[in-house]
């Protein structure tokens, strides 16, 4: 919700001063009359009890009840130190009160703001052709062997895979994914994906107000996450990666908390070099500002290997919590991710998801834990990325070939699912967006990817993994159509503009 800081006026109205009349009742009616028909919206800022006292001749303990009446209902909320303001518009519904005036003040911190949910929402309708979520090329999926480890698990380990499993996760598959990574299964906590991982590390680190820095654009569910811990985000620009503009933002600052993405960065697809990285670490060990390495596309690598993780060059110094999952290589329907850390963090990041979740679902890690066990999980890997630089030769083939390189730069990724756009001219995302949806194709907005408002206005993100090849083609030609048509509306716009001049 959006505040007004200035108080607004409240309209006359006349109140029924008679023996018996509850003048409070009367006045939280009048201002509920008020709020239904819009005449005071959602974010104003009422008269305190004393003014609103004062104009209306009443008592300021029929004003103060008067509110109290209406914050109970949900229609308006008290904020120490910066008054009372409307919170809601009547619903139509038979509930004693308006359930948006009930929601949290935490909750209320993301309102409004970009969500995961915003690009994920179409991923699954067959009516559209989505850019908009990161899913792997799942036509690789490995079906057949994941059948066959599912029946061994159940056969020989039904207790594990079917029953109560442990919060951190099971020890078999902790102990492969440690293996990976030169870690101990200590250090290894298993999650439902790494937006579990984000969230329970913003539950365990943050407090409202402390200063978190963050890619700069970067990924829209850590910004969601932090934003409703309370925390006030710093945006560091990733694509220039200046680490003397990093080191002036820790000083100015103070972070409690350092966010980034270094390997093919969503969603610029940038990697920090091995030289990048190791003056990343100075920097967090100098000040002592943790860092939180968000790796989900780690795998994806479609030229050579990654380079090393900050988690597995910081070894001996236990700065770094690392955040990885199965979602952008297997499926994201498993659910499964997992979190590297000191083996105190692992403690307290365990102690929050009992009270959250419990546990991570048992019957996956273990069949995780064959895969890794056995190499299934490498051959898929080589077959998946085989098909990924297919599908990314094809996106970048159809952008060239609908777009002039004077109207979309593109970026081509060495990994991750995403080609990074930027637009030239008068033509911005929303235009485009807007005029893509009625062509049923939907794509990424670059403002969601950025902590501040007014930024990524000719950015966008595009999916190159999730479809087919033919299904990407059509949808490019039809985003290029739609640029065609965003393109001359932005014409007509400044023309009339011109003539009204």
């Amino acid at each position: 919700m959006a505040f007004n800081l200035n108080t607004v006026t409240i309209p006359e109205f006349s109140l029924n001063r008679g023996k018996g009349s509850v003048l409070y009742v009367q006045l939280a009616k009048e201002l509920e009359n008020f709020i239904a028909s819009g005449t005071l919206k959602s974010g104003d800022r009422l008269p305190s009890e004393r003014e609103l006292a004062k104009q209306l001749g009443l008592s300021r303990t029929t004003v103060v009840n008067s509110y109290q009446e209406l914050e109970s209902r949900g229609f308006v909320r008290s904020h120490v130190g910066r008054g009372t303001f409307v919170c809601a518009n009547s619903e139509s519904t038979d509930a004693p009160f308006a359930w948006r005036g009930k929601v949290s003040a935490t909750a209320e911190l993301i309102n409004g703001s970009w969500t995961v949910g915003d690009l994920i929402r179409d991923s699954s309708n067959p009516d559209v052709i989505s850019f908009s979520g990161l899913l792997p090329a799942l036509s690789c999926f490995p079906t057949d062997d994941y059948r066959r480890a599912m029946d061994k698990v159940i056969r020989s380990q039904p207790a594990h895979g079917l029953g109560v499993a442990p919060s951190e996760g099971e020890w078999r598959f902790r102990t492969q994914i440690a293996r990976r990574f030169g870690a101990k299964p200590e250090q290894v906590l298993i999650v439902s994906g790494a937006q579990e991982g984000l969230d329970l590390i913003g539950r365990c680190l943050l407090d409202p107000g402390d200063a978190v820095i963050i890619d700069r654009p970067g990924y829209v569910g850590a910004i969601q996450n932090f934003r409703a811990a309370g925390a006030r985000l710093i945006g560091w620009d990733i694509v220039r990666a200046d680490l003397n503009e990093l080191e002036d933002l820790i000083l100015r600052y103070r972070p409690k908390l350092i966010w980034t993405n270094p390997t093919f960065q969503n969603p610029t697809g940038r990697s920090l070099s091995l030289k990048e990285r190791q003056e990343l670490l100075e920097l967090s060990y100098r000040y002592r500002v943790p860092l939180a390495e968000d790796d989900p596309y780690r795998d994806t690598s479609l030229r050579g290997a990654a380079p090393p993780t900050l988690f597995q060059l910081d070894a001996a110094n236990n700065t770094v919590i690392y955040i990885g999952t199965f979602s952008k290589t297997l499926a994201p329907g498993l659910r499964l991710g997992w979190v590297l850390a000191s083996e105190y963090i692992v403690e307290q990041l365990a102690s929050i998801k009992e009270r959250q979740v419990l546990f991570t679902g048992g019957l996956n890690q273990l069949v995780l834990a064959e895969f890794l066990e056995n190499g299934t999980y490498e051959d898929y890997l080589t077959r998946l990325k085989e098909e990924h630089s297919k599908r990314l030769n094809v996106m970048i083939r159809s952008l060239r070939q609908y777009f002039s390189a004077a109207s979309l730069a593109i970026n081509s990724p060495a990994g991750g699912l995403h080609v990074w756009c930027h637009l030239s001219g008068e033509v911005e995302t929303r235009q485009l967006a807007r005029h893509a949806l009625s062509r049923r194709v939907v794509l990424a907005n670059g403002e969601m990817f950025y902590p501040d408002n007014g930024a990524g206005v000719r950015e966008f993100r595009l999916c190159f993994t999730s479809m087919s090849a033919v299904k990407i083609e059509e949808g490019l030609k039809s985003l290029s159509d739609a640029f065609i048509a965003a393109k001359s509306e932005s014409s007509g716009l400044k023309r009339s503009r011109v003539s009204i001049v």
